[in-house]
Formats: C-alpha cells, sequence, structure tokens
C-alpha cells in the first residue's frame, strides 16, 4: 500500500515542504529511506522501529520504502521521525484516520519509547506550513510554544506517538496550543539611568542608537565601557512585528532560543569573548549555523578587548558591517544569514590599560603601545562610525546622586528620530540612517553654507578618506533628526566631526 503526508524541512533559517511517502510491498523484509537523507535521517529507520513497538504497533515485515520529496534536496535531521513512522502505520493499515491528512502536517524527532524530542526551526516550519494551506500542525509538546506564534494555523502539542494516533483516529482529542502571551520588550534590561558621569559617552550611544551607527569606546580600564555597550538595547527602538519574527527565527535554527520564549521581543545583545573563532563569527559547520553577527540581527554586537580579536576574525566582520548579511559556502549549499546589527567595540588604550591617563602611569613602551593600536586596521576602523573617549570617573561622580536620564527618557528621542527616518525612506530598503546609500545621501544630506564650509576644512586637514566622508555625513543626518531639523546645520557636522576625531589621538603616527 502507498500513503503521503505533509512535512517541512529546514535549509538556514527558511523552511520548505517535504512529502513524506510511504511504500510496502509483499518482498524480502527491508527498511530503506530514499530521498537524499544524511547520516541522522537513515539513522531513524531504527529510532522509528523501536518507537512503533513500544508505542503498541506492530511493525511490517515486508519491503518499506520511505521517499522524502524532493529528492534534489539534502534532508539533514531528526525531524522526519514522526512523518515518517505515521506513512508506515497508514500504509500498512495501522492508522485508520479520522480526518483528512491533506490538511495536516507532522514533524518531529522520537525517542525509542515513542516519545516526540525538541527540535530546531519550529517558528521557520510553522510559517511555510501555514503558506502551502496547512490547517493543522502536529509538532512536538515543548515546540509547540514556539509555532503558536503563528496565526492562522492550529498547533497541536504532541507528547507522544500513541496520543497522536488516538487523536487522529478520533478516541481522544488533543486541544491546540493557547497563543503565547508576550512579554514587555524591555523587561530587566540594564537601565542608563545607573550609569555615572560619562555624559559623552552615553550622548554618543543615543546617536548610535537613533541612527543604527557602530561605536568605538576607548578607555582605561573600569572607565564603564562594557556597563555602557550593555545598556545600548535599553534604548534601541521597540522591535517591530516583522523584526521580532527574523530575529527568532535565526535564534530557532541555531538551537538557542529559550523553550520560554515563543518570540524575541527584546533586542539581542551577543558578547562573544576575544578567541572566538572567525567562523564562531561568521557561522560555519558541515550545514552552515548562524554565527554571532547573525545571532545578534536587529540587536547589537559587543566586542570587548576588540584589539585582541584575531585579525581573522575582525575582517570577517567587514564585509557584514556593509551589507548586513553573511554567506557561507560550503559543499552542502551557500547560506545567506541576515545581520543587521550595531557593532559596539571596547578596548583599552594600551596593553597596560593606562596610555594617556591623567593620574596613573602607563607601563608600556611606544613600541608596544603602537603594536597594540596597531591591531586595528584602518579599513575597520573606517568602519566604526563613531569613536568616542571614556575617561576614567571621578570620585564626586561616583559619590554624587544621579542625575542622568532614564533609558525611556532617551529611548523616547531615539524612537522619535528613527520615526522621522522610516517616513523619510519610505519606499526604500533603507531602515536607519547607517544604511543610506551615496545615491540617497545627495538626496537627504543636505548641509547649510556653514556646514559646508565645515566639513570642508576637516576633510581637507584631517585626511579623511571616503568612507570617513560618508560617515561623518550620515552621523550629521541622525544628529540632526535628533534635532528635528530636516537640514544639517553647522552643529550637527560639528558634533560628528568630534566624533570622529579619536583615530587622529590614538593612530596619527601609526
Amino acid at each position: 500500500m502507498f500513503t503521503r503526508l505533509h512535512s517541512t524541512g529546514i535549509f538556514g533559517i527558511d523552511a520548505y515542504m517535504v512529502e513524506v511517502e510511504a511504500d510496502i510491498s509483499n518482498s524480502f523484509p527491508s527498511f530503506e529511506i530514499v530521498g537524499l537523507p544524511d547520516t541522522a535521517v537513515k539513522e531513524s529507520r531504527d529510532r522509528v522501529r523501536s518507537a512503533l513497538k513500544n508505542s503498541g504497533f506492530s511493525f511490517p515485515t515486508t519491503k518499506i520504502t520511505v521517499n522524502l520529496a524532493p529528492a534534489d534536496i539534502k534532508k539533514a535531521g531528526s525531524m522526519y521521525d514522526l512523518p515518517s513512522l505515521l506513512a508506515i502505520l497508514s500504509a500498512s493499515g495501522q492508522l485508520k484516520p479520522d480526518c483528512d491528512l491533506s490538511e495536516c502536517a507532522f514533524i518531529g524527532e522520537l525517542s525509542l519509547d515513542g516519545h516526540l524530542r525538541h527540535i530546531n526551526g519550529m517558528l521557520s516550519m510553522a510559517i511555510e506550513a501555514k503558506r502551502h494551506g496547512i490547517k493543522h500542525f502536529f509538532v512536538p509538546k515543548s515546540d509547540a510554544y514556539e509555532a503558536s506564534v503563528v496565526d492562522g494555523i492550529s498547533i497541536y502539542p504532541i507528547d507522544t506517538v500513541a496520543e497522536l494516533v488516538a487523536h487522529l483516529t478520533g478516541e481522544t482529542t488533543v486541544k491546540p496550543q493557547e497563543k503565547p502571551n508576550i512579554g514587555s520588550p524591555f523587561f530587566n534590561c540594564p537601565d542608563f539611568f545607573d550609569v555615572k558621569g560619562q555624559t559623552a559617552a552615553k550622548k554618543a550611544l543615543e546617536i548610535a542608537a537613533a541612527g543604527g551607527h557602530n561605536v568605538l569606546l576607548i578607555g582605561p580600564p573600569g572607565s564603564g565601557k562594557s556597563m555602557l555597550a550593555k545598556r545600548l538595547p535599553s534604548i534601541l527602538p521597540s522591535m517591530t512585528f516583522e523584526e521580532s519574527i527574523e530575529t527568532t527565527k535565526i535564534h530557532s535554527v541555531a538551537g538557542s532560543l529559550p523553550q520560554d520564549t515563543p518570540l524575541i521581543v527584546t533586542r539581542p545583545f551577543r558578547s562573544p569573548h576575544h578567541t572566538v573563532s572567525a567562523a564562531g563569527l561568521s557561522g560555519g559547520g558541515i550545514i552552515p549555523r548562524p554565527g554571532e553577527i547573525s545571532l545578534s540581527h536587529n540587536g547589537v554586537l559587543f566586542l570587548d578587548e576588540f584589539p585582541e580579536f584575531s585579525r581573522q576574525a575582525m575582517e570577517v566582520l567587514r564585509a557584514p558591517i556593509e551589507d548586513g548579511k553573511v554567506t557561507i559556502s560550503r559543499a552542502s549549499g551557500r547560506l545567506t544569514y541576515p545581520c543587521e546589527f550595531s557593532l559596539v567595540a571596547a578596548m583599552n588604550p594600551c596593553p597596560c590599560g593606562y596610555f594617556g591617563h591623567p593620574k596613573k602611569k602607563c607601563i608600556c613602551s611606544p613600541m608596544a603601545v603602537k603594536k597594540y593600536l596597531g591591531k586595528i586596521s584602518g579599513p575597520m576602523l573606517d568602519r566604526l562610525d563613531i569613536h568616542v573617549e571614556v575617561p576614567a570617573v571621578q570620585y564626586e561622580e561616583l559619590t554624587g546622586r544621579s542625575d542622568g536620564e532614564t533609558s525611556a527618557e532617551i529611548r523616547a528621542r531615539v524612537e522619535k528620530a528613527r520615526a522621522l527616518q522610516q517616513a523619510r525612506y519610505k519606499g526604500t530598503k533603507v531602515t536607519c540612517n547607517a544604511r543610506l546609500t551615496s545615491e540617497l545621501m545627495q538626496n537627504y544630506c543636505v548641509l547649510t553654507d556653514d556646514a559646508n564650509r565645515i566639513l570642508k576644512a576637516a576633510f581637507e586637514n584631517l585626511g579623511m578618506s571616503a568612507r570617513s566622508y560618508d560617515r561623518i555625513l550620515k552621523i550629521a543626518r541622525t544628529v540632526a533628526d535628533l534635532d528635528g531639523q530636516e537640514k544639517i546645520g553647522a552643529s550637527h557636522i560639528a558634533q560628528a566631526i568630534q566624533f570622529r576625531s579619536m583615530d587622529r589621538k590614538y593612530w596619527s603616527e601609526l
């Protein structure tokens, strides 16, 4: 007998529909799975056989062929265990459903006793199932909460094979998963109100949040660089539903989505250690998985002790910063993951950390300082839009009562500036000032005469590159948006130049 069921597969962060076909014929007993399966899929034969027997069913002692179509796409993982088992049950006459299986899809890994286990990428698969008109999606109980975010499709949490078969035959009823209650996007986020002093650094991060810019924080140990960076997500604009879906898909595929978090509504903050490899940042593996730069999509990537990262790891960042995506090529295929993030890099000015400190003496030789700073290449430095010095905090600032603003107050200004940008760039693929193209800059980065004179003098006297010129214009555009001005004035361009002059202090003689 022959049976066909619907399932789904995952490739990158996107899913595709898979037809699981089972044929049972009177021939020498065998069990084959075809359709370009990988080792994990082939091993499902043993899991399916044991799960069938331990769930109270008999395994057919005939020739069994399971086909996973389309056969030209590599099938990976253990997610096809459940549909393969159901297809065998149906083809052998042990499953006589009381419903239309053409409206159903099944996914899940089996344990040997017939229980279903967690799989990655559930949100993407639920979205794809709905897109193809599937009305009932049966998934492992541990994944139903995540899949229930998708509207227009009923998600059924299944614990065991016996429970699912009883539901399909009408003996019992499994209730669909209820829709999740999404929490506050700023729950447990550290607040900027806790930061003492560092007025210039806080202003720099506000500009970075408003325009989506990258930031370099440089200062002595203990000055608050990490503290400031960890608070950046608290002033970023609230995520749109589309951003939350895309971010959740990436984390789900990577296996880093907590089971009690059906939808990521707080912007990610990733802080990999400086020993991370280039593949750890960009992603990799036989079947490429998202790396740190993709896991920080729509959020913040914080690289502390920036010069300690390997040169190869740092250079991996260059193209993704510009393009907002990373492409990984392997023998199994070529995958592109999105990675539009705000990069915050923090570093000391020298190996000991006290070069230029007003009170503590630096013990590093000039050559050691030069070598340390030289680890940051010119092209990489150019891609860090805002350079800001974070000096040591004074005793009076630490002991005094904080009179700073809360993250909510700063975020209100940031969201107002982002609203201006969204209205301005409506109909384009640009979402913020940091993503402005050269063509759009000519239309929207209009300078007053005074601002133009200041920028010309800075460009000629400071020996700026073309990329530095573009970065200054984009920063000035953001400063003007925070000020509610459509034209970029002299004060806006001066502030932007100020945040691009740190390389002249530390890297001018390298």
